[in-house]
């Protein structure tokens, strides 16, 4: 293995929320006023923390979001996950090797910890995941694109950027990741490869990754 350190976003690349997420948020922001169609919600929010949410509709309204916005959201996405949700197909195995490998790995994800946890908690990730390996953008002052997320997650799984790499699946994760001095990978099952433009290898079956990293 080349890498020291393997580091995962949760949606869309650990577990197969983002089609859910993204309907659910469209259909709240429309019935916001504010109308969102699935496909707007997946090229504008798709791996955003949830500030970035508030901050683009400020941006484009000149209004807030109700104060109660997180909160509703995501009980309504927590409530999908829970009949919903499902791993990505093949990250199982990709986990196992790493484990069985001995090579460290981790999440870090802009969604919150409560929203890691019930995902892996629902698709039975969670064996694979203890607080250590948890890190959320919660945790530092800035979301992707912005690097910190990675870097605080290196640091505390005591790796050097350079020899991490980052799975991700979002424009705003590849360039956190690049900008952090990470290898990435960019994982197309559901976002266009020409938006993941900067990863250092794209891939599009997540039974692919272990060979990739090797």
């Amino acid at each position: 293995m080349r890498y020291d350190l393997v580091i995962f976003d949760n949606d869309g690349v650990l577990v197969d929320s983002e089609p859910i997420s993204n309907r659910l948020l469209a259909a709240y922001l429309t019935e916001l006023g504010h109308p969102t169609s699935y496909e707007d919600s997946i090229r504008d929010y798709m791996g955003s923390a949830m500030h970035r949410i508030h901050d683009l509709v400020l941006e484009r309204a000149g209004e807030r979001l109700p104060d109660d916005f997180d909160d509703v959201f995501h009980g309504r996405v927590f409530a999908a996950f829970e009949a919903e949700l499902k791993p990505v197909a093949g990250v199982a195995g990709v986990l196992e090797q790493l484990a069985a490998d001995g090579v460290p790995y981790c999440v870090a994800s802009s969604g919150s910890h409560e929203r890691i946890r019930v995902g892996h908690r629902t698709t039975g990730l969670d064996r694979w995941f203890d607080e250590s390996r948890i890190f959320s953008s919660q945790d530092v002052g800035r979301g992707k694109p912005a690097p910190d997320l990675f870097l605080h997650a290196a640091e505390r799984m005591g790796v050097v950027p350079e020899r991490c790499a980052v799975v991700e699946d979002s424009p705003l994760g590849v360039q956190a990741a690049v900008a952090a001095g990470m290898d990435v990978y960019g994982f197309t099952a559901m976002t266009p490869a020409d938006r993941l433009q900067g990863a250092t290898q794209l891939f599009s079956d997540m039974g692919q990754l272990a060979d990739l990293l090797e």
